[in-house]
């Protein structure tokens, strides 16, 4: 009888324990556009079990709209959105409920792109010529203060809406330069089409370093006890990254054929420099900085302490 009690007991242990460590907590990751190289630290840690190791069962989702991903999170209906921190300062300004709760890109990919066979070798030779651009409002802001320097301004300029069309556009010799290209994709993009292209760094030309690609959380939800875990995984993908870069490669398209091609190779090489090897890290000043940029340029209209766009999960 105490061999057949302790059997049963031991059985009921291991059914629980299995059904602890099948048992993973559900968390949505809004991306901000469809699954590229910028977003490899969220695949590296799905497809080498970091999530799965931290007790998480993270769903990656595309948006119908990029607009969308920080308004869904505001409203409750998503845990976690990809931004961006310039659009963070805005959204803020607007009243939206977010916060900065991890950083996957650490440095500007924004860009001031021109053919490099092409008249324009400075900012400067900018004067009188057509710019094409996605997204009004930040990208001119942007372009109008790394043009100061230069004694150019926007007036000086015929600004052209190409919307996504940067590379194409100035293939086609529709613009003479383009605002809003990530250094990452569009250079790749020229030079594999036969011309070369050459970049002017906004954090060159005078406007503040910032974070590319951030994580928001909703302000009410910074306790949710799956952040740490999350944000801990993505550190571990992080380091991977670096470490084995073509190993990395093999795990990002092992799911995402349709990525297996020369421009997302090079700009998945391109942009490995530039992930946050400490997602959780904080630059308080970077943000204070940045948001002082933005009021400046009349896109805020009040800079807040750090605080109130980004906090440390611990």
């Amino acid at each position: 009888m105490q061999r057949v009690l302790l059997s049963v007991i031991l059985s009921l242990s291991l059914l629980g324990g299995a059904a602890r460590a099948t048992a993973a907590d559900k968390l949505t990751v809004l991306l901000d556009w469809f699954v590229n190289p910028d977003h490899a630290t969220l695949i590296i840690a799905g497809e080498k079990g970091f999530f799965e190791a931290q007790g998480l069962d993270v769903e990656l989702i595309a948006p119908a709209d990029p607009n969308d991903p920080p308004k869904l999170v505001a409203a409750g209906k998503a845990d976690l959105a990809i931004t961006y921190q310039p659009q963070l300062h805005m959204q803020v300004g607007e009243g939206l409920p977010l916060k900065r709760v991890a950083t996957l890109i650490a440095t500007p990919l924004n860009s001031v792109v021109v053919l490099r066979d092409g008249p324009v070798k400075s900012l400067a030779d900018l004067k009188g010529r057509k710019i094409g651009y996605s997204i009004g409002g930040f990208e001119t802001a942007l372009l109008k203060r790394m043009l100061e320097p230069h004694g150019v301004t926007l007036d000086e300029l015929t600004l052209i809406n190409v919307n996504f069309s940067l590379s194409p556009s100035l293939l086609a010799g529709q613009v003479d330069a383009v605002i809003g290209a990530f250094r990452n994709f569009e250079l790749n993009q020229l030079d594999i089409e036969g011309s070369p292209g050459r970049a002017f760094f906004p954090e060159e030309e005078g406007v503040p370093a910032y974070d590319e690609l951030i994580l928001v959380a909703n302000s009410a939800n910074l306790e949710d006890a799956r952040l740490p875990r999350f944000i801990e995984a993505l550190e571990q993908a992080a380091h991977y990254l670096v470490n084995h870069p073509e190993e990395s490669w093999e795990l990002f398209i092992r799911n995402h054929k349709d990525l297996d091609d020369e421009l997302n190779r090079r700009a998945f090489a391109a942009t490995l420099p530039r992930f946050a090897l400490r997602p959780a890290a904080l630059d308080s000043g970077r943000y204070e900085r940045f948001a002082a940029f933005l009021l400046q340029q009349g896109l805020i209209r009040e800079a807040k302490p750090a605080s109130d766009y980004a906090v440390v999960i611990r």
